[in-house]
């Protein structure tokens, strides 16, 4: 070989490589790339047939030791030439050819080793080549890439053996069978044989776990230990539903297979999944996707008919004329078929967008047809509403830019690559659309732009230059590129970083919040596991709910006089520690419903001190001094808070004789606890008598109560405390709480059945009674009582104006009724106006009002803390009683690649051959403190699917349907939406966009696209479609162009 200290191949290829060996001890690809070893003759097939004869009976390899001091020998140089390349690498490479060692090369369809997941995030992956591109130092035919190569799916090599199939063992309760599973890189699967061929589309899974981040799925199935360290658990959707697939490996080299693999395809998936952007790598993706179905006779050739076949899977409403035509067209060769390089020419005709070349050539029809950056700094001022400065516009049009003949502009030292290989183009914030976000008195910890990597010295000369060249345009080809990437995002926030200012007291916050975490059913008889909160916890929530109750011999939670499962405390916290700060740093609150005994408590405490330690907010009983003011979610990175009903507080209060009637309750969320339930039960008649009698009984019980207490001294708020609250060091004795009382007059005190352990716990969450909501009642800062929808929809019409200044400095949480069983949600943006923090939702519904949480909580980085509008933390009256009227003005141009239904089984539902697709638009508004005035005109007004006294205001429009087009649909209708808001909370406004299908009105939509109005961007915008699950589609898109007045 040559000499190594020669320039190879660019740095992000080392760095994608994610490791420089296999499995089994021998070179990657990348780290072959690197060497400088290429076999030009020799296919992934033969090199992975070479390799497994170089294997002995238990998968080890005999190369090992060898290449590890070779690489080792390598690896420095090889980093120190990369960042030393030069202009003459692929010469040098061509005259290495010869040097080249078969032996290695045999590697090249084995996986490459990554870090663990704490040492490589997977959301920043670098992405290699793919097949058709042309930034290989040597290319092969783009038919033989097709054919041959085995970097796929952007990612990286997936092993001969893998994608051929291996054994392994499927588990299943009460039985266990092995299959031949198979993972198939081009289409993105992972395919077995039972009964029936069974699929799971790659882009489908929530979360790997291997090995012993699977231990409670081994457990459960009784299992002995030696299976862990090849135990695989893939968490998917399909068909609307939460699946789970174990698996145990026959060896261990086949199990580091596919968790090297399978990490890497699912990484590249998540990263396509998260907003616009990557176009280039997500095209190569579709083309290899669709080539490899198309072509059923594996020839590498596509007829007419496959090809004509393929336009139909694609619901294209085109003639077969025009197919025709586009086939001759596409086949320069006149073959009769299409290679893959062919194939290529076919999809870049069949995918013209017709739209955007519309639009082009309007925006420079003035400007003798040259998209010149004046042109371009136009239309992003006026019609895309940027805020970017000149150079950072320049910049931008640079990156997009073509010259006259073809070329790309020469780019800046270390600026992004020309528009014909950008992979991921940095995301900027080009146009927020309202002055309310951020809110005015916010301090940003972050940059709303990301940084501009150019020197001031290029952007001086360019500013210099550019009005006197005119060689610098924009194709239509850059234009489209430029409104398909990521920085023309419909979403301000797609930078994804925590730019809130988060050292304001907890209350100034609206908190992702979770109702009976342990449930994935229904409200009666579901399952209670530790999913449902690491499902939560992995989708930023930042406070879930455990009800705890006696167990045999340990504390177990489950739904209190239900027939759902069960599921020990320990479990549960074990879970959250894990979980709790993967997706964000700050405080996890646990909302907990203590129904067991003192002994029991204190089991609880133990446990939880036990898997939490020092990040348990904890502190004693005794000596605290007054809390003035509520911590910061800052000051409270990486800890756990418990919130539970201090009785020591609660059972020493008075009820006021006129409060009565705002249904004064615990923030227990059993649905026998609310006298309002009762009723419902009794006019609905939907629960079984037996329920139905114990929940009569209980209110009677509570009714009794009331009466007793009526007269009560009022007591406990005596004890004036002193002293400032040390918010720095939240768990020494400096914190604040209530001392417990002295015994009420006609209350038994062995009835407060709570362990002093446990009160040491609630330190800046305490639960209360809510005992009103006025002047007359004062609250801790620490106090927080809970409310269940009902009642905080009483509260709302008798006034919203108290709850939202009572929730300026205290903590309130929301929870769903009780009869609503099936675990449907309420439309939380209508609590989030009263400046409610936590309103939980039941996070295993995927209903609107789950969309509306999820849409919400995308928000500043996802951290699970949103900063609420500055009119609910502002003592300004007069932002407050601030009421505007607006209209939203959509005009819905086209989409693009809509989605096919899928099966239980993950096959696409061929039946419905062809779609009549239309968009629905609606605005969802709350109900707006001081907003008599509803908008009542129109008649697309109409109540959300929520029950009643939950729906807030919702404007709805719709266009026409396209007939059989599902592949590129074109509408240009205009839409216009009016709405009112008051304080410019413009954040707690959301805005659907929904496709369905003509006919099929009740069933669900398509695809869909939800985002508050504060951070949707105005313009001409690309909507990335979702599912109804909010997994968001490879290649569906959906143009539009926003605008408010």
């Amino acid at each position: 070989m040559g000499d190594h200290s020669r320039p190879t191949t660019p740095r992000h290829i080392l760095e994608r490589a994610k490791g420089l060996l296999t499995s089994t001890g021998l070179p990657t690809l990348a780290a072959q790339e690197a060497l400088q070893i290429v076999a030009p003759d020799l296919s992934p097939d033969r090199g992975m047939a070479s390799h497994m004869n170089n294997l002995d009976d238990h998968g080890n390899g005999t190369l090992r030791d060898s290449m590890m001091g070779f690489l080792k020998a390598k690896t420095a140089p090889i980093v120190k030439s990369i960042r030393s390349r030069s202009q003459d690498a692929r010469h040098n490479r061509k005259d290495d050819r010869s040097d080249s060692r078969p032996s290695l090369s045999d590697s090249m369809s084995t996986p490459s080793i990554i870090s663990s997941s704490e040492e490589q995030p997977m959301t920043t992956l670098a992405v290699p080549n793919l097949p058709g591109t042309t930034s290989s130092d040597v290319a092969p035919p783009a038919q033989r890439i097709a054919e041959k190569s085995s970097i796929s799916m952007a990612d990286g090599t997936v092993p001969l053996l893998l994608r051929e199939g291996v054994h392994m063992t499927k588990i299943s309760p009460g039985k266990q069978k092995s299959y031949v599973f198979k993972l198939d890189p081009d289409q993105g699967q992972i395919i077995w044989q039972s009964k029936k061929l069974r699929i799971i589309p790659i882009e489908n899974i929530k979360e790997l776990r291997f090995s012993s981040d699977a231990r409670y799925y081994r457990q459960q199935f009784q299992l002995a230990q030696d299976y862990e360290d090849r135990w695989i658990t893939i968490i998917y959707i399909l068909n609307g539903a939460y699946k789970t697939l174990h698996l145990i490996s026959s060896t261990k080299d086949v199990f580091r297979m596919w968790d090297i693999t399978l990490r890497k395809l699912y990484a590249i998936r998540q990263e396509l999944m998260t907003g616009l952007g990557n176009e280039e790598i997500r095209h190569a993706i579709w083309e290899k996707q669709y080539w490899t179905a198309s072509d059923q006779s594996s020839d590498q050739k596509l007829r007419f008919d496959e090809v004509e076949k393929l336009c139909r899977r694609l619901n294209v409403n085109t003639s077969t004329e025009e197919l025709k035509r586009l086939f001759k067209q596409a086949d320069t060769k006149c073959q009769s078929f299409l290679n893959f390089s062919d194939f290529q020419r076919f999809v870049k005709l069949l995918k013209a967008r017709p739209d955007i070349t519309l639009l082009y050539k309007k925006l420079c029809y003035s400007n003798d047809g040259q998209f010149d950056f004046s042109v371009f700094e136009h239309f992003m001022r006026n019609a895309q509403k940027s805020t970017l400065s000149r150079p950072e516009l320049l910049e931008l049009f640079t990156h997009h830019a073509k010259k006259p003949d073809g070329s790309s502009d020469a780019s800046p030292p270390h600026s992004p690559p020309p528009p014909d290989g950008p992979v991921s183009p940095p995301a900027r914030l080009l146009s927020p659309p309202l002055s309310t976000s951020p809110p005015s008195d916010a301090v940003i910890s972050h940059p709303l732009t990301a940084p501009i990597d150019i020197s001031v010295a290029y952007i001086t000369h360019k500013l210099s230059t550019s009005s006197r060249s005119p060689r610098l345009v924009m194709s239509p080809d850059g234009f489209t590129s430029f409104l398909l990437s990521s920085d023309n995002s419909a979403f301000v926030e797609q930078q994804g970083k925590v730019w809130h200012d988060m050292t304001r007291p907890l209350s100034e916050y609206l908190i992702s919040s979770s109702h009976n975490t342990y449930l994935t059913g229904n409200q009666l008889v579901g399952s209670s596991t530790i999913e449902g909160y690491i499902r939560a916890l992995l989708h930023s929530c930042r406070s879930v709910e455990i009800d705890v109750y006696d167990g045999d011999s340990e504390p177990m939670i489950f739904h209190g006089k239900t027939f759902t499962s069960k599921v020990p405390v320990r479990e549960v916290c074990e879970a959250i520690a894990k979980y709790a700060f993967v997706t964000s740093p700050y405080p996890i609150i646990i909302s907990a419903e203590i129904h067991c005994s003192v002994l029991q408590q204190e089991m609880m405490v133990e446990v939880m001190r036990d898997v939490f330690q020092d990040a348990l907010v904890s502190a004693p009983v005794e000596g605290r001094p007054t809390l003035e003011v509520l911590p910061s979610p800052e000051h409270l990175k990486g800890k756990v808070l418990l919130k539970a009903k201090n009785l020591y507080v609660s059972e020493n209060e008075s009820i006021r004789a006129k409060e009565v009637s705002v249904d004064i309750e615990s923030s227990s969320t059993e649905t026998s606890t609310d006298s309002d339930v009762v009723q419902d039960i009794r006019d609905e008649r939907i629960k079984p008598r037996i329920f139905e009698m114990d929940a009569i009984n209980e209110v009677k019980d509570e009714l009794k109560k009331a009466r007793n207490l009526f007269n009560r001294v009022r007591s406990g708020h005596s004890h004036k405390m002193s002293g400032v609250a040390a918010l720095a060091v939240p768990t020494v004795a400096s914190l604040a709480t209530s001392e417990p009382p002295a015994r009420p007059e006609f209350r038994d005190v062995s009835k407060v059945k709570m362990s002093i352990a446990v009160a040491s716990l609630l330190v800046y969450t305490v639960g209360v009674k809510c005992r009103g909501i006025n002047k007359k009642e004062h609250y801790a800062p620490e106090h927080m009582f809970s409310l269940s929808e009902k009642t905080a929809n009483k509260v709302m019409k008798q006034g919203m104006v108290d709850l939202i200044k009572h929730n300026r400095t205290h903590l309130v949480r929301l929870y769903p009724k009780g009869l609503r069983l099936n675990s449907s949600n309420y439309l939380p943006h209508r609590y989030w106006a009263t400046g409610a923090q936590l309103v939980a939702i039941n996070c295993q519904t995927f209903d609107l009002g789950y969309m509306i949480n999820h849409a919400m909580f995308q928000r500043n980085g996802r951290a699970g803390y949103v900063l609420k509008p500055l009119a609910l933390r502002t003592h300004d009256k007069e932002l407050l009683s601030r009421h505007t009227q607006h209209s939203l003005d959509i005009v819905v141009i086209s989409a693009q690649q809509l989605p096919r239904p899928k099966d239980s089984l993950g096959h696409e539902i061929m039946e419905k051959s062809m779609v009549d697709p239309y968009v629905e638009v609606s605005i969802h508004v709350p109900d707006w403190p001081h907003a008599s005035c509803h908008h009542s005109s129109s008649s697309s007004t109409t109540p959300s699917p929520s029950s009643t006294g939950s729906t807030g205001r919702l404007q709805s429009r719709r266009t026409n349907s396209v007939k059989n087009n599902g592949f590129n649909p074109v509408w240009q209708e205009a839409l216009s939406l009016p709405f009112d808001c008051v304080g410019d909370m413009f954040d707690l406004i959301f805005v659907r966009f929904a496709v369905r299908r003509d006919g099929d009105n009740d069933e669900e939509p398509i695809a869909v696209y939800c985002a508050s109005l504060g951070s949707l961007a105005m313009g001409y915008r690309h909507l990335p479609l979702h599912d109804t699950q909010l997994s968001q589609y490879l290649f569906s898109t959906l143009f539009v162009m926003c605008a408010i007045n």
